[in-house]
């Protein structure tokens, strides 16, 4: 395995430029993984790394040394902890990154099951945190709109938690297009002339539309509902985080599929 110390080194200013530029990332197509877990998801995905980095601490952990073994040994390369530190995209380093190509791009193409489109979604762990809940729950296609934050970006796929490899991932989508003839309800969650969440039958296939953090839904995306979604709150909130609320109206609809068993 390759040593290597300087922060000069061409290598680490990719894996620098990587980590911190969403530029960069789209330019050269390329993302990074953080840590064990999603490597091991990666690999289980069929994912081979284009790069595989290790920290010098991270050597000693018996959980990363079981992944390199599984890696292309010519694709190992090893950095001291503070150069690790350096290059990594999170606060907290994990001892091993890999860097993977980003897939190409889901064909669009018509959508007849669950699904979510997800409206100027911006921050990366509520991005992260719906898509994580979507595969939990077996929703297979995850639409983003524009304004959303990059789906490949390290923290997003962090927060995914490995989420992204069983996921039908199209970013930059034209809403009305991907949702032209959807055969099921399409549902935006929302506090104005809207049915509670628990008084609809969500057996059949449904499109769940979900806004941004402070403005929620875009008057565009808004206008393709065909009804629109009240999670109740008797507490007196007045609303829910996004990533809470995708997660309440996604396992809803999961438990009233299971009750027709």
């Amino acid at each position: 395995m390759k040593l290597i110390t300087s922060r000069d080194n061409p290598t680490v200013k990719r894996l620098h430029a990587l980590a911190t530029s969403a530029r960069e990332r789209r330019s050269q197509n390329e993302t990074l993984l953080d840590g064990a877990h999603l490597l091991g998801v990666a690999l289980a995905s069929g994912v081979i790394p284009l790069q595989v980095v290790v920290s010098e601490s991270g050597r000693q952990q018996a959980e990363i040394v079981a992944l390199l073994e599984a890696c292309p040994a010519q694709s190992c390369i090893e950095l001291p902890d503070r150069l690790f530190a350096h290059v990594s995209p999170v606060e907290a380093p994990s001892g091993v990154l890999a860097v993977i190509a980003i897939p190409p791009a889901v064909a669009g193409g018509a959508l007849t099951g669950n699904c979510i489109l997800l409206d100027g979604v911006q921050d990366p762990g509520n991005l992260g945190t719906i898509l994580r809940t979507a595969a939990a729950v077996g929703v297979a296609d995850a639409l983003l709109t524009p304004g959303c934050a990059q789906a490949w970006s390290p923290r997003v796929l962090r927060a995914a938690m490995g989420a992204h490899f069983g996921l039908r991932i199209r970013e930059a989508v034209d809403a009305g297009a991907a949702l032209a003839g959807f055969p099921g309800a399409i549902l935006a969650a929302d506090l104005r002339d809207s049915v509670e969440l628990y008084d609809l039958d969500l057996r059949g296939p449904v499109a769940w539309l979900f806004g941004s953090e402070g403005q929620g839904l875009s008057p565009e995306v808004a206008a393709l509902a065909t009804r629109r979604v009240l999670i109740p709150m008797p507490g007196g909130m007045e609303s829910l985080n996004v990533g809470v609320a995708a997660g309440v109206c996604l396992f809803e609809q999961l438990r009233q599929r299971r009750s027709e068993r």
